[in-house]
């Protein structure tokens, strides 16, 4: 470690001691999600198993509650339960990285792990520079900088960013996100055969590119990922106009269906489609696990002009993580479903068999709180609408007459009610998961989800049903992660 990351590292540690007390009195913090331990977090990055151990890291500004200078924050656990607070991963110490390390990816390699990340420089005369850039670690914790890999390659601006590295074919391959010398989104393929020089294949999706038309002027965090034998694009593209019920966060989050064609570099894919339908969901990441299953995770926020107004800026944190998410592919939908290690932080069972709502506000006696998991199965809407409040500050709406489903919470700089809507043809089984202040909805399965932070009042903790339907109830409380913190490691006693 040089003696400027040295420095920075410890600069970060003492400002988790010095607001250690407020954060934590936070009542808006979360009990099962992954948060920072100060200042902003963003991206998942870096998600990786890692002999036997899953390792999440993500983008983090220990100093601010605004943007800043990235560094690497980093977690580990062996059963996505118990979670170990690992040392800083990364900090912008060096003259390639030196205005943050910005997000990336995660390999194993002859039993080393790598992190692929982009050094973001920003110039006196305010014009910026980019590198791919990567560190080594023979114990998944500590990191040595190896330095940058790739400079901008021709055609593109210098917000080209993201890398996602994976293993296909006797070859290593890497999409980045990019924005095109004539301000168009895009994803860039490269190879290489030994993970030091690449060799850029050529754009894969982009504005122009299978009958695609305009679609935004950068594309973030692009994952290539195949599921159900069919290759699968993550992206997060900036700069899309509101379409319908479509495209109404900021930015946006989704996929392309296809295949990918590794000689010629082609990629042929249908519609994008958006993976949330919430409100709070941007940069998802992959990975692959011994299991064989593909789990995702995404920042539970987005950078708006609401970002600002979150009560959780008094207490000097913002933002989280969402729950990981196993994928699976369903013709050419993506659907999403919480990981089955989540079950073990159920208690205190309720249910309600054979429920039939006539139509005004019903509460069910132990169904209520602020960290639960509520699941309803076998659902039957007869007319009209069904609804369910939370807290009186969110509530999620089924309009079956119109066969759309939308969920409503108050804006958090104005307090009106906002929505955000999808077409559902029909409502057979919702799973919601409440934390203190988030919601994550995952409708018929994984279908759709909506991901949400929303901010009630402490004193409420009620669960209010409307409409006329018919459905089976169970309700969980859930317990808080736990998360060992080591304060020797981070120099501070």
């Amino acid at each position: 470690m040089t003696e400027k990351e040295d420095f920075l590292v410890q600069k970060a540690y003492e400002e988790i001691e010095k607001y250690k007390v407020q954060v934590e009195k936070d009542p808006y913090r979360l009990n099962y999600h992954l948060m920072p331990p100060v200042g902003l977090l963003n991206d998942p990055n870096g998600l990786v198993q890692y002999k036997g151990t899953y390792h999440v890291f993500y983008q983090w500004n220990p100093f601010d509650t605004a943007h800043g200078a990235k560094f690497w924050g980093h977690y580990s656990t062996r059963n996505m339960v118990h979670w170990r607070e690992e040392p800083i991963a990364l900090a912008p110490s060096e003259w390639y990285e030196r205005n943050g390390c910005y997000s990336g990816s995660a390999v194993e390699w002859e039993g080393k792990l790598y992190l692929f990340y982009t050094g973001n420089v920003k110039l006196d005369d305010g014009t910026r520079e980019t590198y791919q850039c990567v560190a080594v670690s023979r114990d998944g914790v500590h990191f040595e900088k190896k330095g940058p890999f790739l400079k901008l390659p021709e055609g593109y601006t210098a917000h080209f960013r993201d890398p996602k590295v994976w293993w296909k074919n006797g070859c290593w391959y890497m999409v980045i996100g990019a924005q095109t010398v004539d301000g168009k989104g895009a994803a860039v393929l490269f190879s290489s055969e030994d993970m030091l020089s690449w060799r850029e294949l050529g754009r894969i999706a982009g504005e122009g590119m299978n009958g695609l038309s305009e679609f935004g002027y950068m594309w973030e965090c692009p994952d290539l990922i195949c599921l159900d034998g069919k290759d699968v694009l993550l992206v997060s593209p900036q700069g899309l106009d509101p379409s319908g019920h479509f495209y109404h966060n900021l930015f946006q989050s989704g996929y392309f269906v296809g295949a990918l064609d590794y000689e010629s570099a082609h990629f042929r894919h249908g519609p994008f489609t958006e993976i949330d339908r919430g409100f709070d969901f941007y940069a998802p990441q992959t990975f692959v696990d011994d299991k064989g299953r593909t789990i995702l995770y995404g920042w539970m926020g987005i950078t708006d002009e609401n970002e600002s107004y979150q009560p959780t800026l008094a207490h000097r944190w913002v933002h989280a993580l969402t729950l990981p998410r196993e994928l699976s592919l369903h013709g050419d939908k993506v659907y999403q479903r919480p990981l089955d290690e989540l079950c073990s932080l159920r208690k205190d069972r309720v249910d309600y068999k054979n429920v039939e709502l006539t139509g005004t506000g019903t509460q069910f006696n132990g169904v209520e709180g602020s960290s639960v998991e509520l699941r309803l199965d076998d659902i039957k809407v007869e007319s009209g609408g069904f609804r369910i409040r939370f807290r009186r500050e969110a509530e999620l709406f089924y309009d079956c007459d119109k066969r759309e489903m939308s969920l409503i919470r108050k804006n958090f700089k104005t307090g009106e009610p906002e929505r955000r809507t999808c077409a559902l043809s029909s409502l057979s089984q919702l799973t919601i998961f409440m934390d203190n202040s988030s919601l994550e909805i995952f409708v018929n399965e994984g279908e759709e989800v909506f991901t949400a932070r929303y901010f009630p009042s402490l004193r409420d903790e009620t669960i209010t049903f409307y409409g006329r339907a018919f459905f089976n109830l169970a309700k969980w409380d859930l317990d808080k992660l736990k998360i060992e913190r080591n304060n020797a490691q981070r120099g501070v006693l």
